[in-house]
């Protein structure tokens, strides 16, 4: 189905603006509506202040995040997590790496979309501070490369146990590119369904309900 991927360099980004106040850097990613948030860090002798999370800023720059509940995850390295999604009540996610470094995967999911089983995949270092915004709609998965790594999620949608859907991880019509061939798995993520093999999956909208982007990429 193809490969999309992307590291955090420059050429991998749309051209890059910034407001006055340089509170926050947006940059869009190759997947529809998917974005890293690097945000604006104060620091001095003490140590360091940073917004996590600042809804006014976000809604006014067309980022409709409603956060419902806050999930925080520990994993230790060559950890891998996923490929995950909720359905049918989807779930967007604000990921943020507070300690540690992953490999961080998502997959666009969404029956007749036109990136429909396409990929990307960045590094997400707590030294960064970055988000990674994935909209409802898309799987998600990560491996752990340092240590240790503590991970927080604010999500759009509640966790409900009985609509946690699993892809496997090296789904060969996906074709990720993982830096490692044996990764730390779950019983449930090493014997997932391949993607194809799942009959119920979210649909394409023309219009997302979790972004509404308007093409700028600053705040």
């Amino acid at each position: 189905m193809g490969i999309l991927i992307v590291h955090l360099s420059k050429k991998n980004y749309l051209k890059k603006t910034y407001s006055k106040k340089k509170l926050m850097k947006i940059k869009k990613l190759i997947l529809p509506n998917t974005f890293i948030i690097e945000p604006k860090v104060f620091y001095d002798k003490r140590g360091f202040l940073y917004e996590i999370w600042r809804q006014d800023l976000y809604f006014k720059n067309k980022i409709k995040f409603k956060i419902v509940q806050v999930l925080h995850s520990y994993s230790k390295k060559n950890t891998l997590r996923g490929i995950h999604f909720q359905f049918p009540n989807l779930q967007g996610r604000l990921v943020s790496v507070i300690n540690g470094k992953i490999f961080d995967v998502i997959v666009d999911i969404r029956k007749n979309s036109p990136t429909f089983g396409k990929w990307c995949g960045c590094i997400i270092d707590s030294k960064k501070k970055q988000q990674l915004c994935i909209p409802e709609g898309f799987g998600h998965g990560y491996l752990v490369l340092s240590k240790t790594v503590d991970i927080i999620y604010k999500c759009t949608g509640k966790f409900f146990s009985n609509n946690q859907r699993t892809i496997v991880w090296d789904d060969p019509d996906i074709g990720i590119k993982w830096p490692i061939k044996k990764p730390i798995l779950s019983k449930k993520d090493s014997t997932a369904l391949k993607l194809s093999q799942h009959k119920n999956l979210p649909k394409w909208k023309k219009t997302s309900k979790f972004f509404h982007w308007k093409g700028r990429n600053y705040v």
